[in-house]
């Protein structure tokens, strides 16, 4: 007699810990807001119930203070974190650091239940151009943190999505205007990823269309609205910190040669 196949589990539930990306920014909501890969994966998980702890400007270690507790109250089939990329640009910039907070949290997330899923970043200076200094400085801190998500992910036992490697990440069409966050056709993509990982988890999760649809379409006038009321801004501040940064790595590498 043959056995019969068992049909995957369904996800009931999905938390998502994060920063801006996890926000929806890039992604314009029809009601004003943001929309973002969270909804989207909700959907492919079979409308399962959708939990957004996201907070623009997260870093990892506030995400394990302020998002995780309220994460695990929930106690998801199905945990996303992503995070990081804002540390990277700041002063104290330590991967010890990053790697004890995000093992708290991804460890915490597993014993909780969730099926637990990371994301490591792509090469930034393949989407918008920086000054040398700028973004060889900013390159080696994405290393730094990949290395950090990498090693997470493998000691956990736990999937981690590569943003770099998702087929069509490279083109103009994948990024809002501020080069840093995905735009719609990023976000479906990044969440696509994350089905296929929920799904060769064993869990009942279907594909993510990559067709544009249902979203705040945003003429060039929001867009560079955008850019210049809060991207730039928000590039200055965060400048701040990696200039300093920067230049001393390019110090270095003088007196070295």
């Amino acid at each position: 007699m043959v056995d019969a196949v068992r049909a995957p589990a369904s996800v009931r539930t999905v938390a998502v810990l994060g920063d801006s990306v996890g926000v929806g920014i890039g992604d314009p909501a029809l009601d004003g807001g943001w929309r973002g890969f969270a909804p989207l994966l909700a959907e492919a998980l079979g409308g399962a119930r959708l939990t957004n702890l996201s907070v623009s400007g997260a870093r990892v270690g506030g995400v394990r203070t302020d998002q995780l507790p309220e994460a695990l109250a929930l106690r998801p089939d199905v945990a996303v974190v992503v995070a990081g990329m804002n540390d990277t640009m700041r002063s104290d910039f330590d991967p010890a650091r990053l790697t004890a907070d995000l093992d708290h949290t991804v460890g915490s997330l597993l014993a909780a239940g969730a099926l637990v899923i990371t994301v490591r970043y792509h090469e930034h200076h393949r989407v918008f151009r920086l000054p040398g200094p700028l973004r060889r400085a900013l390159a080696a801190r994405i290393a730094e943190l990949n290395a950090v998500l990498d090693g997470v992910a493998a000691r956990r036992g736990i999937a981690c999505v590569d943003l770099g490697a998702l087929p069509g990440i490279y083109q103009p069409a994948a990024w809002s205007v501020d080069r840093l966050h995905p735009s719609e056709l990023g976000h479906r993509m990044l969440a696509g990823a994350i089905a296929a990982r929920v799904a060769e988890a064993g869990l009942s999760a279907a594909e993510v269309s990559l067709d544009c649809a249902g979203g705040r379409p945003a003429g060039p006038l929001a867009h560079w609205s955008w850019l210049v009321c809060k991207g730039v801004p928000w590039l200055c501040r965060r400048g701040r910190d990696l200039v300093p940064y920067a230049l001393s790595t390019l110090l270095t590498a003088l007196l070295r040669g």
